[in-house]
């Protein structure tokens, strides 16, 4: 089955055909670095994830992925005055906060992520290219603002379907000096009060970019003038990733060929923001939860789709999981793990194809699931062994194999210390069931207890009784109780 990608700019699934055959470039919109990342800020990370790997494993793709890094902006300007720090180092603290939150997560490191300061001279070069073939012009009265002049280009509107008449003022800058409110900074000129040391100088005046002109210079620069997909939020449609193609064509540029938007993350029905106060930052709720957990959770519907957190979301999440990975440990070969390869049912394949429909996927992975245990009960050890393999497989595309041992962490137990407690647990079982050959019930329950007070659940079985460690139920930060 061909891999079919919803396209914002056409409103419809498309089969995707990369520019180069064997190779896909594809451009994330990354955070600005102005606080600490919650939970609704990450989410697209873990969806374009998903569709990297998917593309990566499923497809044999040479994917070249850029998710870059917005470090100069008003917010962060203004944020970092509020706290008596440099706004460099106000950036580069969450910066640094966001790259732990994301590799804890399991989101593979980009190709490149590169810093809006660190490629002014491409903006500059942009921005140059669209004030001489008409396109942007700078303010008239010498702020040291250049905007883009919607007008000059009649497709403004067309990724988001919207008639220019129609569309708000653009809030970006003052309007004073605009040949027409709707149209957006590319440059926006130094202000009193602001650090010196966040403005530079180009040929219409010393400031600092705008920013839409960021994404469209690196994008450019790390992937070439046309390049495959461009990502993002839905918020970001209007009027970020409008801008970015309008400025990037009209500056001559093929941009992006596929245009791909995922859906909020709500609490309550809102959008999760800053300002509605309802925040649940990554690095602490991993305090509470695990890692893998609070991916599943944050992957485990369409990406498209709105999100919504609740009191028992983390707990279903880990519910699921302890089901995959009950199954994994008890039919792990002798030899130990194994990454798996590219053993992945039909139907899963087709679920992720059909525009990544990951709740498709994941009800693949649990029916494996289903026939694996089933397998293990009837001795079926060829069944047993494919199953593995194949859950194996499709949790390592979806980033949620829980006996991964990126998920261990410090505190995940090494070979050696696994080996000790499944021989201590194993003697323990085998002494229960002596006892209960005997009929010496009393003994029996006094060893499940005991296995019990160490975090050894016991389920017992036609096929006899199966052990994992149990898992510390999930608290909730203080903040979402």
């Amino acid at each position: 089955m061909t891999l079919r990608l919803f396209d914002t700019a056409t409103a419809s699934l498309r089969d995707f055909v990369p520019l180069q055959p064997g190779k896909v470039g594809m451009y994330i919109c990354g955070l600005t670095v102005q606080g600490s990342p919650h939970i609704g800020h990450v989410r697209f990370t873990v969806a374009f994830d998903i569709l990297r790997r998917w593309l990566e494993h499923g497809h044999g793709y040479d994917v070249t992925l850029v998710r870059n890094v917005t470090d100069i902006d008003d917010k962060i300007l203004v944020k970092s005055a509020a706290s008596g720090e440099p706004w460099w180092a106000w950036a580069y603290q969450h910066e640094r906060e966001t790259s732990a939150a994301l590799e804890a997560l399991g989101v593979l490191p980009p190709s490149y992520e590169p810093r809006a300061t660190g490629h002014i001279p491409e903006m500059v070069e942009l921005m140059t290219t669209l004030v001489e073939n008409g396109h942007a012009y700078p303010a008239p009265d010498g702020s040291g603002d250049v905007y883009f002049d919607v007008r000059s280009w009649p497709a403004y509107g067309e990724l988001t379907h919207q008639a220019l008449d129609d569309m708000a003022p653009a809030t970006d800058a003052e309007p004073r000096a605009k040949k027409d409110p709707r149209d957006f900074a590319l440059w926006k000129g130094a202000k009193p009060g602001e650090p010196a040391s966040a403005t530079w100088s180009t040929p219409y005046g010393t400031g600092r970019p705008g920013w839409h002109l960021e994404c469209s210079a690196m994008a450019r620069k790390y992937l070439g003038d046309t390049f495959d997909i461009h990502g993002g939020g839905v918020d970001l449609r209007f009027p970020h990733h409008e801008n970015e193609q309008a400025q990037s064509r009209a500056a001559g540029l093929g941009f992006a060929r596929y245009w791909l938007h995922n859906g909020w993350l709500t609490l309550g029905g809102e959008k999760m923001s800053k300002s509605l106060g309802n925040t649940m930052i990554v690095a602490n709720m991993l305090q509470h939860v695990r890692p893998v957990v609070l991916r599943y959770f944050l992957g485990s519907t369409h990406y498209r789709t709105t999100l919504e957190y609740h009191d028992d979301s983390l707990a279903e999440a880990a519910s699921a999981l302890d089901r995959i990975e009950g199954f994994l440990r008890r039919a792990a070969p002798e030899g130990g793990w194994f990454a798996g390869g590219r053993d992945f049912p039909a139907a899963f394949a087709e679920a992720l194809d059909d525009d990544l429909n990951v709740s498709g996927a994941l009800a693949v992975i649990h029916e494996t699931v289903t026939a694996g245990n089933k397998a293990l009960d009837d001795r079926d050890d060829d069944a047993a062994r494919e199953a593995f393999g194949q859950v194996v497989s499709m949790t390592g595309v979806l980033g949620i194999n829980p006996i991964d041992e990126r998920w261990q962490g410090p505190r995940g137990a090494d070979d050696g210390t696994a080996a000790a407690l499944a021989s201590l647990v194993e003697s323990e079982l085998a002494a229960r069931q002596q006892a209960r050959a005997a009929r010496d019930y009393a003994t029996a329950d006094a060893v499940r207890d005991r296995l019990a007070e160490a975090g050894i659940e016991v389920e017992d079985t036609p096929a006899g009784p199966r052990w994992s460690v149990a898992r510390p139920a999930n608290r909730q930060p203080e903040e979402v109780r």
